[in-house]
């Protein structure tokens, strides 16, 4: 038995910004982003390697959330194309047509949402598959019980992948994300820390706190230690709350046991429905199973 846990943000956003040509529905709305999602959820749930047992997908509805009232600067969702923000509520509505449990977030963020579920149904499933290749997601894996999945480019990162793709273990991503910056999310990081900088230094530290005041105390060999140090010195306190920024919650009061998260097959008077009001008449006859 598997959980997969879907970024639903992640896969509106790909979708709509994909090379797929326009998309609407009958009324003249786009609709693009929206189809895109179900299509990728149906191959998902048809797919034998992945075979989805249980399965949610979260999404974030709005784009703020409480981390714009800890930083001005964090994502707000005001730059985002008018036409996809009119499909947030949308792709939800389709989602659940999919007969998938749907998560809609907005004090917290769908990655929170995701974290939550894998911190709490790890050990009940054979395990748990977040799919997204958002960096922030690697603090969420936990050896080869919790992975992360990049359906896209066809990679899986276990805890052995997530520090051979970001340099550090799990527990420091969000240290890392903290002095690198995350330009999806509007953390600026800390200037002059690029990647393998910080992951130097925080593979022999761990977390912020452990790093050495001072540069002549650093046993790892990087570039401009005394420039960095004086750096991390200066902008502690925003190093701080960058990484608090970057640190995904894990309490959600997610209302679903793991129960309700069985995917049993496409309820088709629900689907075959929103198929025609969007004009996707081509999907009725994708869903692999029927409940």
């Amino acid at each position: 038995m598997r959980l997969h846990l879907v970024d639903g943000t992640y896969e509106l956003f790909r979708s709509h910004f994909s090379k797929q040509p326009p998309r609407t529905d009958p009324l003249g709305n786009d609709v693009k982003a929206t189809v895109g999602v179900v299509s990728g959820l149906l191959r998902l749930l048809a797919d034998p390697e992945e075979a989805p047992t249980h399965i949610a997908v979260a999404f974030d509805n709005p784009i703020e959330s409480f981390r714009n009232d800890m930083f001005p600067g964090y994502k707000d969702g005001s730059e985002v194309d008018p036409d996809l923000k009119a499909q947030f509520d949308l792709v939800e509505v389709a989602t659940a047509a999919l007969g998938v449990t749907v998560w809609s977030m907005d004090t917290y963020e769908a990655d929170d949402a995701m974290a939550t579920a894998a911190a709490r149904f790890a050990d009940r499933v054979e395990q748990v598959r977040i799919l997204t290749p958002d960096k922030d997601l690697g603090q969420a894996v936990r050896g080869t019980q919790v992975v992360q999945r990049d359906l896209l480019r066809d990679r899986l990162y276990d805890e052995s992948g997530v520090i051979e793709r970001l340099g550090v273990p799990p527990a420091s991503v969000p240290d890392l994300l903290a002095l690198v910056g995350d330009t999806a999310d509007g953390i600026p990081g800390l200037p002059g820390f690029g990647a393998k900088t910080a992951a130097a230094l925080l593979r022999r530290y761990g977390h912020l706190e452990a790093i050495p005041a001072g540069a002549a105390d650093w046993d790892v060999e990087v570039r401009g230690p005394q420039r960095l140090a004086a750096v991390l010195a200066e902008r502690h306190d925003d190093a701080l709350l960058y990484r608090e920024l970057a640190t995904l919650v894990t309490d959600v009061a997610l209302t679903e046991e793991l129960e309700d998260l069985g995917w049993h097959g496409v309820p088709r008077e629900a689907f075959e429905a929103w198929c025609g009001e969007v004009g996707a008449t081509a999907l009725r006859d994708r869903p692999s199973r029927w409940v």
